[in-house]
């Protein structure tokens, strides 16, 4: 139980650390006004010391005050050139220690050879030779003081030893309110909210006050106090969110916020716990929003299995899936480690859900038989695939085409060979017109389903197209927040390169309502808005970190191999028509080609298979697809 004289004293000591923290912008002249107050008491010091208490003002020589101050200008000079005043006096170490004698040492050698030097005999040699000495222990003293200050001032207002951390709120609801109890008692310091509703302007909430709107957060910042933003919105819409987002960069401070309303909703987090700035916070659009009903209707109740459910996308559908009550989650995964954390995780969340964890390799067409005939799915989603672009086109074109190709067959015919309702191919932009074994095989997959679905009309087969996932595995996010950590340079391969981005839960969203709403053969698409440059992006995860472009470097690298500057979600010659589900398109798609029978056999085929050979066969099946690495890397289309 805390005390009201303990309230009284670490009120006391907030308010020290936020006058230190008001000065601290003024650090340097206020260092040299301290330092040269220290120089000119240890010249009286020394004085004292040298003629007594008798004597020690009486026996002075009339131009002694010149004196002093010629000797605290030389001081002050060398100081300056020693770089000094630069340091941090809260960190002052050894390093310092060493700097300030040699800086001692050199201005009194300086002041004592102007003064034998201009025959200012009066001056006792006694003090000109003890001066450096008193002089550096004066100095020495003023900072250990105050580095003592600091840190017991440190441990009063942030409860420990940690640094003390004092923020400016953006919003002043809800949220706020909560958020306030929950940080105070983490050590942290708010010192205001901000608000665009009028009816908060100058009030005080829980003893904060709002200070003004929101686009006031730049100058707020300015004063120098605040370490931190905080972006408390939940509530807002995306593009309210990116808006205070934006703003909040522009200080150049770091920023946190706190979680969405979808995080709130589905129970992975809690409004009062901060968070750094995630990939949906950035997308600045309207996340897809599900017909509950319709997903119910299809998946409640129903056994459903995800192959690669241990990636970026099988993870998230399985935690989505798992919200809508299926009688039965069939994993499916390569990676032991992959499979054991997505199962931990539900198992933990959804303990009454029943889940089959199977270790699978969709290539093995006998053991897809053997689990699709043994579990009875109705509704698959396949989500297995090899996604990176520039890994797949070195060397690993036949990898690419027996995982993405030959196992989306496997995984489809044994689906439908066991009487699946549904099966639900996961694809890519890349998919369309591709310049990259990546695209083509994944095309050519879309190509599997859609002939399966003429071969077996008891189930329903579909693709979904979806841009590039932010916070997937390879994705640009996490590579950009690990370069940013590590001091840079964030490296860009084009300053003009443009895509089209989603992040994990609306990908899953998109995957589950078209699995619902689709029918057999169809390729769905999102209608994802405007494209982003990647290097904005790399810029606003910079100024989110606290950071300035001259700190973190940005480096551009160069196009990858297989790499377009920008990616597209329909070929030309597609149209697409509405479904019932806003932004969700279906893709009426040009022509067929060659049949994919042949690539299949080849893919199958126990033969050592090169790149070239791989490259000619998807060639065949998917006219569309001009390899960069046969061509060149001419401009992308």
């Amino acid at each position: 139980m805390s005390h009201p004289e303990d309230t009284i004293d670490n009120g006391f000591w907030q308010r020290l650390d936020l006058l230190l923290a008001r000065l601290r912008v003024h650090r340097q002249p206020l260092s040299l006004l301290v330092d040269a107050a220290v120089i000119a008491l240890c010249w009286n010091v020394t004085y004292l010391f040298r003629l007594g208490f008798e004597r020690w003002i009486s026996a002075r020589p009339g131009y002694d005050g010149w004196v002093l101050a010629g000797v605290v200008a030389a001081y002050l000079v060398v100081l300056v050139l020693l770089r000094v005043p630069q340091s941090l006096w809260r960190f002052s170490g050894f390093g310092e220690v060493k700097r300030l004698t040699l800086a001692c040492l050199l201005a009194g050698t300086l002041a004592a050879g102007v003064v034998a030097a201009l025959g200012l005999s009066k001056v006792p040699r006694a003090v000109l030779a003890l001066h450096p000495f008193v002089s550096l222990m004066g100095l020495c003293i003023v900072r250990i003081v105050y580095r003592m200050l600091y840190e017991h001032m440190r441990s009063r207002v942030a409860g420990g030893a940690g640094e003390v951390r004092r923020a400016l709120v953006m919003g002043a609801g809800a949220a706020a309110r909560l958020l306030l109890a929950s940080i105070r008692a983490q050590g942290w310091v708010v010192l205001g909210l901000l608000d665009d509703d009028p009816a908060k302007q100058q009030a005080r909430i829980g003893g904060v006050p709002v200070l003004g709107p929101l686009d006031a957060v730049t100058e707020q910042a300015r004063h120098g106090v605040a370490t931190h933003i905080v972006v408390a919105l939940p509530g807002a819409t995306a593009a309210q969110r990116r808006r205070a987002l934006q703003l909040a960069s522009g200080t150049g401070l770091p920023v946190l916020t706190v979680p969405s309303v979808d995080e709130l909703r589905t129970g992975r987090s809690r409004v009062e716990r901060l968070r750094d700035i995630e990939p949906e916070d950035l997308l600045g659009r309207e996340p897809v929003q599900l017909d509950e009903a319709c997903l119910r209707q299809t998946l409640a109740g129903r056994t459903v299995l995800i192959t690669g459910a241990g990636g970026s996308i099988g993870s998230e559908l399985a935690r989505q899936l798992a919200l809508q009550q299926p009688a039965r989650l069939v994993l499916l995964e390569q990676s032991e480690f992959n499979l054991y954390t997505i199962e931990q995780e539900l198992g933990q969340d959804f303990p009454a859900l029943p889940l089959v964890r199977l270790l699978g390799d969709v290539k093995d067409l006998a053991q897809m038989r053997q689990v699709f005939q043994q579990w009875r799915p109705q509704v698959v989603f396949h989500a297995a695939a090899y996604k990176h672009v520039p890994l797949m086109e070195d060397h690993n074109a036949a990898a690419a085409l027996r995982n993405n190709t030959l196992g989306t067959y496997h995984a489809a015919l044994a689906a439908a060979e066991a009487g699946a309702e549904r099966f639900v191919l996961i694809s890519t932009d890349k998919a369309v017109n591709p310049t990259n074994v990546m695209g083509a095989t994944k095309r050519a997959a879309e190509r599997v389903v859609s002939s399966l679905a003429v071969t077996y009309p008891g189930t329903r087969f579909m693709a979904v197209r979806f841009g590039n996932v932010l916070g997937s595995s390879g994705s640009v996010i996490p590579k950009f927040k690990d370069q940013i950590a590590r001091g840079g340079p964030v490296t860009v391969t084009h300053p003009d390169i443009i895509r089209y981005f989603m992040t994990i839960p609306e990908a899953a969203r998109l995957v589950l309502q078209a699995g619902a709403v689709g029918e057999s053969g169809q390729v769905l698409v999102l209608d994802m808005g405007e494209p982003v440059r990647i290097v904005d992006l790399a810029r606003s995860l910079i100024r989110l970190a606290g950071h300035t472009p001259d700190e973190i470097e940005i480096r551009f690298v160069g196009l990858r191999p297989g790499e377009k500057l920008f990616e597209e979600l329909l070929a030309h010659d597609d149209n697409t028509q509405p479904t019932s589900t806003p932004r969700l398109l279906v893709a009426l798609l040009g022509d067929e080609a060659e049949p994919v029978a042949p690539l299949l056999a080849l893919a199958a085929s126990t033969a050592v298979l090169d790149d070239a050979a791989v490259r000619l066969a998807l060639q065949r099946v998917v006219p569309e697809y001009v390899s960069l690495a046969t061509e060149g890397a001419g401009p992308a289309r």
